[in-house]
């Protein structure tokens, strides 16, 4: 480890040495990083899930989770589901699938995920 790298880990918040992690875990599984995915684009990503939420509807039940890489977050929308084992924040996710608009933000519809080892 060089002067820099430790210098830099001695200095920098928990909240940035978590997002330099998680970035170095995109790299590793050959991901896409989230600040650059586009609409539209059909993508691999990792990241950990912030949280998870089910919204009731009276159409489609849904499950969202929000996943942040250490540069952005990205929604996974899971639709007519109210749980899936596993889904719960702070758990590590890879998610594939078609990039598109949910509420405003890019995100996933009915991603396929694997569920990631806790750290």
């Amino acid at each position: 480890m060089g002067r820099q790298s430790l210098l830099h880990r001695l200095t920098a918040s928990a909240s940035r040495l978590d997002a330099d992690e998680l970035q170095e875990h995109v790299q590793t599984m050959s991901c896409t990083r989230l600040d650059v995915v586009e609409r539209g684009g059909t993508v691999r990503v990792v990241g950990r899930l912030r949280s998870v939420r089910y919204t009731p509807n009276e159409t489609v039940p849904t499950l969202e989770a929000e996943l942040f890489d250490g540069s952005s977050t990205l929604t996974l929308v899971w639709l007519g589901r109210r749980r899936i084992p596993g889904v719960e924040p702070g758990r590590r996710i890879v998610a594939k699938g078609r990039v598109g608009l949910h509420d405003g933000q890019h995100a996933i519809f009915n991603p396929w995920y694997e569920l990631l080892p806790s750290a």
